[in-house]
C-alpha cells in the first residue's frame, strides 16, 4: 500500500506537528481559567507533579506503542493494540482511538470557526465602539443560527464548513500537509504568544479607569504565580490538574499513536516526546498564563476575573478589551490573538483526522483523497447539530464525553495495556530503543505503578464526584454512615440527567420549562449519536477483521 511508504520529512516537523496535536485551544482558553477556578498558585504545583508522573509517561506509552505497531504497517489504535496484546476485544477498545477524534472534531473545528469569524470582524472593526456588554453579547448572537453579524445567511454554518473543508483539503495531502502547516503555524502560534503576553506583561495599572480604579495587570501574574502550599492537601485540585494534562497534551486521543506509527523503527521516542511535551508546556504555562488573565485584571481587575472567568472570556471579553488599546492597534491585537488560537486549533485538529485516515488507508487500501474526503463528510454529520442546537446543549455533551470521559477511559486502558498485558520490560525496552538520552529508571516504577494509579483516581474522582467538590466532607459522612452524595457534575449524575432534571421540577414558567425540556431532549440526541458513532466505527473495525481473517493476516 502506498500509504505504508510515507514518513516525516524532518526531525524538526514531526516535533513540531506533534506539539501541534498538543497545542490547542485549552492552552489559552483552559489552562488559565482553571487555574483561577482552582486557586491561581494553589494549581501549579499539582499541575507540573501530574506533568511528571502522569503526562511524560502517557508521552512515553503512546510514542512508544505507536512506533511499535507501525513496525508492522499498522497506524491507528484498533489495530495497534491488536499488535500488543493477544485477544480480539483489544482491537475495540482501540476504537476509541478513532471514535473520540472524529467527535472531538465535529465541535473543534465550530472553536476554529469562531477564531476565523473574530479575526474578520477585528480587521474591519465590528467591535469598535461596542460596549464590554455589547461585545459579550455579540458571540450569542453570533451562535444563534439563523442570526448573522454580517448580512450573510447562517453565518455560524458556513464558516465551520468552510474551516471544516480546509481541515480536509490539508489531510488530502497527507503528512507532507501536516508538516507544512505545522512549520508556519506553530512558529506563527509563538510570535502571536510572545507580542501578546508582552503587552499583558507590560500593562500594570496604565489600564485603570473610574469604574476599575484598582486594575494592575501584575496582580492577575502574581495570583496565577504566587505558590499556595495548602493544594497539595486539596483533591478537588489534583483532580482538576491531572484533567489539564489530559487536555494539553492530548493524550488518550489515539493522535500520538497514530502520528508516531509513521516513524522509522530506529527514529528516537523518548527526547522526541519529552520535547513535543515541554514544547506544549512552555506555550501553555509561559504564555497561556500571560495573556488572558493578566489583560482582564490590567483593566477589569482581579476580582472581576475571578468572579467572571471562563471559556467566554476570550470570545466575550478580549476583543473589548482590544479598544482599548485604538483602532490600529485593536485590529493587530485581535488578528494576533484569533489567529493565535486558529494556529492552536487547526494544528490540534489536522491530528484528529489521521488515525480515520490510517485505519482506513491500512485496512481497506483507501487513497489519502478518499481518506481525507470521507473523514470530512463523517464530521460534518457529527458537527452540524452542534452548529444548529449550540444552545441547547449538543456541544457541550460532545465535549463531556468524547473529550473529557473517553480521554480517561482510554488512557487508563492503554496504560493498563502497555504496562501488564505487553509488559513493562518489553515497553521499557521499546521506549528506549534508539533513545537519545537516557530515561530515569524510576520511570520504569512510574508507568507500571504511579501512572495507572492515578488515572484510576481520576477516572473515579470523576465518576462519583462528591457534592460541591467536598472531598473531606463527603468522606468525615461516609465514615460515619450518613453515605456519600453525588454532585452533579459526577458521570454518574450526567448519565442520569440529575441536575437538569431537577431543574425541571422546580421550573414554573411554562416557557422556561419548555425549553428545559426542549434541552434534555437535544442532550439525550447528542448521546445517541455518539453511541451511534462509536458502534458505526466498532463494525468498521468488525469488518476489517473479517478480511484480515480471510487473508490470513488475523491474530487471535
Amino acid at each position: 500500500m502506498s500509504q505504508k511508504a510515507e514518513s516525516w520529512g524532518s526531525r524538526v516537523g514531526l516535533i513540531l506537528a506533534m506539539a501541534g496535536n498538543a497545542v490547542g485551544l485549552g492552552n489559552f482558553l483552559r489552562f488559565p481559567v482553571q487555574a483561577v477556578q482552582n486557586g491561581g498558585g494553589a494549581f501549579i504545583i499539582p499541575y507540573l507533579v501530574c506533568f511528571l508522573i502522569m503526562g511524560i509517561p502517557l508521552l512515553f506509552i503512546e510514542w512508544s506503542s505507536g512506533r511499535y505497531g507501525g513496525k508492522t504497517g499498522n497506524h491507528s489504535t484498533p489495530y495497534i493494540l491488536d499488535t500488543m496484546a493477544k485477544g480480539r476485544v483489544w482491537k475495540y477498545i482501540g476504537v476509541f482511538g478513532i471514535f473520540t477524534n472524529v467527535a472531538v472534531v465535529s465541535y473543534y473545528c465550530y472553536i476554529e470557526s469562531w477564531t476565523m469569524s473574530y479575526v474578520y470582524h477585528s480587521l474591519v472593526g465590528t467591535f469598535n465602539g461596542l460596549s464590554q456588554g455589547e461585545v459579550a453579547n455579540f458571540f450569542n448572537t453570533y451562535v444563534t443560527v439563523g442570526v448573522s453579524t454580517t448580512g450573510i445567511p447562517y453565518e455560524a454554518v458556513i464558516f465551520y464548513i468552510v474551516c471544516l473543508a480546509i481541515n480536509t483539503f490539508i489531510l488530502s495531502k497527507g503528512l507532507g500537509g501536516i508538516e507544512k502547516v505545522a512549520k508556519i503555524g506553530m512558529p506563527l502560534l509563538i510570535l502571536f504568544g510572545l507580542i501578546l503576553a508582552i503587552r499583558g506583561l507590560t500593562l500594570g495599572t496604565s489600564g485603570a479607569s473610574d469604574v476599575f480604579p484598582d486594575a494592575n495587570a501584575w496582580d492577575g501574574i502574581n495570583f496565577l504565580w504566587t505558590p499556595q502550599f495548602d493544594s497539595l492537601t486539596n483533591p478537588k485540585v489534583w483532580l482538576a490538574a491531572a484533567g489539564q494534562i489530559f487536555f494539553t497534551l492530548s493524550v488518550g486521543m489515539g493522535t500520538i499513536h497514530c502520528y508516531a506509527a509513521y516513524l522509522k523503527s530506529k527514529d528516537d521516542v523518548a527526547l522526541n516526546s519529552v520535547s513535543a511535551g515541554f514544547m506544549n508546556e512552555f506555550v501553555e504555562v509561559v504564555l497561556g498564563s500571560a495573556i488572558v488573565i493578566p489583560i482582564a485584571a490590567g483593566y477589569l481587575g482581579l476580582d472581576w476575573v475571578m468572579k467572571n472567568a471562563g471559556f467566554g472570556m476570550a470570545f466575550q471579553t478580549m476583543p473589548y478589551l482590544f479598544q482599548q488599546w485604538g483602532t490600529v492597534l485593536a485590529a493587530l491585537a485581535g488578528l494576533f490573538w484569533f489567529g493565535l488560537l486558529f494556529f492552536a486549533g487547526i494544528t490540534s485538529s489536522l491530528a484528529m483526522g489521521t488515525p480515520w485516515m490510517g485505519f482506513m488507508r491500512d485496512e481497506f487500501d483507501w487513497g489519502r483523497n478518499k481518506a481525507a474526503w470521507s473523514f470530512g463528510a463523517l464530521a460534518l454529520v457529527m458537527g452540524l447539530p452542534t452548529v444548529f442546537f449550540y444552545n441547547q446543549g449538543v456541544f457541550d455533551e460532545y465535549d463531556y464525553w468524547a473529550a473529557t470521559v473517553s480521554l480517561v477511559v482510554f488512557a487508563l486502558l492503554e496504560t493498563i495495556v502497555f504496562s501488564w498485558i505487553f509488559g513493562i520490560d518489553k515497553g521499557w525496552r521499546e521506549i528506549n530503543e534508539g533513545a537519545d538520552i537516557k530515561i530515569p529508571n524510576i520511570y520504569k516504577f512510574i508507568i507500571k505503578y504511579i501512572t495507572p494509579t492515578l488515572l484510576l483516581i481520576v477516572f473515579l474522582g470523576a465518576l462519583f464526584t462528591p457534592l460541591d467538590n467536598d472531598w473531606s466532607g463527603n468522606l468525615h459522612s461516609l465514615f460515619n454512615g450518613n453515605g456519600w452524595t453525588l454532585d452533579n457534575s459526577s458521570i454518574v449524575n450526567q448519565l442520569a440527567f440529575t441536575g437538569l432534571n431537577q431543574q425541571i421540577e422546580v421550573a414554573t414558567d411554562a416557557v422556561e420549562l419548555e425549553k428545559l425540556r426542549d434541552k434534555k431532549f437535544f442532550m439525550s440526541l447528542a448521546r445517541f449519536m455518539l453511541l451511534g458513532l462509536f458502534l458505526f466505527i466498532s463494525g468498521i473495525v468488525y469488518l476489517a477483521f473479517l478480511k484480515r481473517r480471510k487473508e490470513g493476516r488475523a491474530t487471535l
